[in-house]
């Protein structure tokens, strides 16, 4: 086999699997198996008698995981090029590597060598290791609920950042009003405006912890309207998702409908062996 069949067919292999293509399907069902067994090493080895008992268990799975990960992105950087879009040796690969799957492929690797490239203390490596929960991600090239979050985050950017300031806006407002009024009789819960943005994010998000609270006449009032703004606020971005969601589904269902049609519409040339749709 050629050098460029055998990168086509790399290529082939790690992308999605095809209807037709079992070698395909196989090693998606291996690579989704593999991120859930790292997501589940990485629960149960919090749990401290799993960790000290199946210690070693627990660092094979990460050795092979990293082996694996790691030769799954250097493959996919060098296969890419029979992408249309990617289709530059250098350039391409250079593209590929800035997207959003390869910094997930990235992201799932680079916490192990880290430590090997410089000396970190103890705290910093345990946040490291956490780091491996960014394999989840990696999901997302086969999960099509992924696909969809990705294309609803991206077309409804512009209203999640409008409703995003609006609630920054009022969070900055409403603490520094209350920071003037409940500081001299409350100097330690509302010491300054940082410590008060606390009580602005739990009264917005009308979780209310209950630790930090207004005792005067006034800021009891502004507390008040700013509990009720904050149900408002925060249901924009949630009916701006749901509404990109139920977009996102009828067009798939579409897309899906077109499809069908065209399967069970389609046709060979009798001439030239070319498929025809009707």
């Amino acid at each position: 086999m050629s050098y460029q069949k055998i990168k086509k067919r790399t290529y082939e292999i790690l992308e999605k699997g095809h209807e037709n293509d079992d070698w395909s399907k196989r090693v998606d069902i291996f690579i989704i198996i593999l991120i859930l067994l790292n997501i589940l090493a990485v629960i149960l080895e919090s749990v401290q008698w799993l960790k000290s008992d199946y210690e070693t268990v627990f660092a094979n799975i990460e050795k092979f995981s990293i082996a694996f990960f790691s030769i799954e992105y250097l493959l996919r950087i060098w296969s890419i090029t029979e992408q249309e879009k990617y289709a530059s040796p250098f350039t391409g690969r250079l593209k590929y590597m800035f997207s959003f799957y390869s910094m997930v492929d990235l992201a799932a690797v680079i916490p192990a060598y880290i430590p090997l490239l410089i000396t970190v203390d103890a705290r910093v490596l345990r946040g490291i290791r956490i780091l491996r929960l960014f394999r989840i991600l990696k999901l997302s090239r086969y999960n099509k609920a992924f696909s969809q979050i990705q294309y609803v985050l991206k077309s409804a950017k512009e209203e999640l950042v409008i409703s995003l300031c609006g609630v920054l806006t009022l969070l900055v407002i409403a603490s520094c009003l209350m920071y003037f009024i409940e500081h001299d009789v409350q100097p330690e819960a509302f010491s300054s405006i940082p410590a008060t943005m606390w009580w602005g994010v739990a009264t917005l998000t009308t979780v209310g912890y209950g630790d930090v609270y207004p005792i005067t006449a006034i800021g009891k009032l502004i507390g008040g309207i700013m509990a009720i703004l904050g149900v408002g606020l925060f249901a924009l971005p949630a009916g701006i998702l749901a509404n990109g969601f139920g977009q996102a589904i009828a067009k798939s269902q579409e897309l899906e409908k077109q499809d069908k049609w065209s399967q069970e519409h389609e046709l060979t040339c009798k001439n030239c062996g070319q498929k025809i749709h009707k």
